[in-house]
């Protein structure tokens, strides 16, 4: 039997973290038992700058490794107008954007090792909403791999904002790999400040944790009471 997801509004993380989770998730609707073709998806975030036909952006990168996969239309698609003319408007088309559909149903979200969620890096406050940011030097590191040097990679982005991020009816947070254990614990067990941005979904009451045993080292006892590991 397939399972429909009729009128869904999905919120997609872009990375490496998120991609096998797509490509499961693709594998369900080669197979039949599922139908993503009357669900929305809706960005987390993108570069300033690169319009939405450029590869390297995320709105081409979801298309591309998700919502092309799972049978998701090209017009269901939404990310922010990262090259409009005036970035604030575009924010606040996009806020307007995720109202219109009825607000997000599920957002899936990885982190950075500093902690950040989007792109809200450190320091970002919690009461904001779609803005744009400056990416951390860290995070454009991070980020080369994809573009084939530091120096390519977009200094500013639009991201959802940690209160936008926050009104997500649901949230699933992933993470794998020991780089990412510091900030893993940081955020789950740690003081729920703006230094850490994903120390903000402890105050939400619908977040899912899901981290491979390297990225929980450093959990310890908590592991049990603020992750679920393996667990759908």
């Amino acid at each position: 039997m397939v399972d429909d997801l009729p009128r869904a509004v999905l919120g997609f993380a872009t990375g490496a973290t998120p991609g096998p989770t797509y490509r499961a998730l693709g594998t369900l609707v080669a197979a039949g038992e599922v139908d993503f073709t009357g669900v929305s998806v809706f960005l987390l975030d993108e570069y300033l700058g690169l319009g939405a036909t450029d590869p390297r952006s995320y709105r081409a990168t979801i298309r591309r490794e998700a919502a092309g996969p799972l049978g998701v239309p090209d017009g269901a698609v939404f990310g922010p107008e990262a090259d409009a003319a005036d970035p604030q408007e575009a924010c606040q088309r996009y806020e307007d954007q995720i109202h219109a559909a009825g607000g997000i149903d599920v957002l899936m979200l990885g982190i950075g090792r500093n902690g950040h969620v989007g792109f809200n890096e450190p320091g970002t406050p919690f009461n904001l909403r779609t803005h744009v940011t400056t990416l951390c030097d860290a995070t454009r590191v991070d980020n080369a791999r994809y573009f084939g040097s530091v120096a390519d990679v977009p200094t500013y982005a639009i991201t959802q904002g940690p209160a936008t991020i926050c009104d997500a009816r649901r949230i699933l947070l992933v993470a794998t790999g020991a780089a990412k254990a510091p900030a893993i614990a940081r955020a789950l067990t740690g003081e729920v400040d703006e230094d850490c941005p994903a120390s903000i979904l402890r105050t939400h009451p619908e977040v899912r944790v899901l981290v491979d045993p390297d990225a929980a080292v450093g959990l310890g006892e908590h592991v049990r009471r603020v992750a679920r590991l393996g667990e759908g």
